[in-house]
């Protein structure tokens, strides 16, 4: 990374936080509160680059020169319908519920911006979750309580251990990042904040 460049993850999430480091980058936190919301009859798949964008919007103003913001949103699609973070544990059964036995979409929107720079890009990947028995969503929400994750799960603890049959695409999409597709974007878009 080149010593005059600053990376800034504006997110709350502690696996991006992890993936992050994972990846080898230097950076810093700063977090906003943002309502998630979006136009109603925008398409599924739009939603999590909107609301990227949103969240980049909220810093524009603070952005300094040689500084890369990076905001995401995840969110989980089943049919027709967006499984949002649960509201509390009796939510949280219910929505484990409905993904039971089916194949559900986790969609990711990124958006990386400098002051005179915007790059979003989105990120699909399909989830495979075989039939739970509700003694085995109990379990999950008493060690694992979900409260933070889009869909109820994350596919890294227990119930994604026993429970996820397939995964097409990206894996770590689904833990809170698309890695690979994130790094891709800043060695195109933002080189300098790359170590090699």
């Amino acid at each position: 990374m080149a010593a005059d460049w600053k990376v800034i993850l504006a997110s709350k999430s502690p696996r991006r936080h992890q993936l992050l480091k994972m990846m080898g980058l230097d950076f810093e936190i700063k977090t906003r509160d943002i309502p998630e919301v979006y136009p109603a009859d925008m398409p599924l798949r739009h939603i999590p680059d909107y609301l990227a964008q949103l969240k980049s919007d909220a810093f524009s103003e603070e952005m300094q020169p040689q500084e890369v913001y990076i905001t995401s949103d995840t969110v989980v699609i089943l049919g027709d319908e967006i499984i949002e973070k649960p509201q509390d544990l009796e939510d949280a059964r219910r929505m484990l519920g409905k993904l039971s036995g089916k194949t559900h979409e986790v969609c990711s929107g990124v958006c990386l911006r400098s002051l005179d720079q915007k790059h979003t890009f989105s990120e699909l990947t399909q989830v495979s979750i075989r039939d739970l028995a509700d003694k085995e969503i109990d379990h999950y929400l008493e060690i694992s309580p979900p409260l933070d994750r889009a869909g109820a799960y994350g596919i890294q603890d227990w119930i994604g251990l026993v429970g996820v049959t397939g995964v097409q695409g990206c894996f770590y999409n689904v833990v809170g990042l698309p890695t690979s597709h994130l790094y891709q974007a800043l060695k195109q878009h933002f080189p300098q904040v790359l170590s090699i």
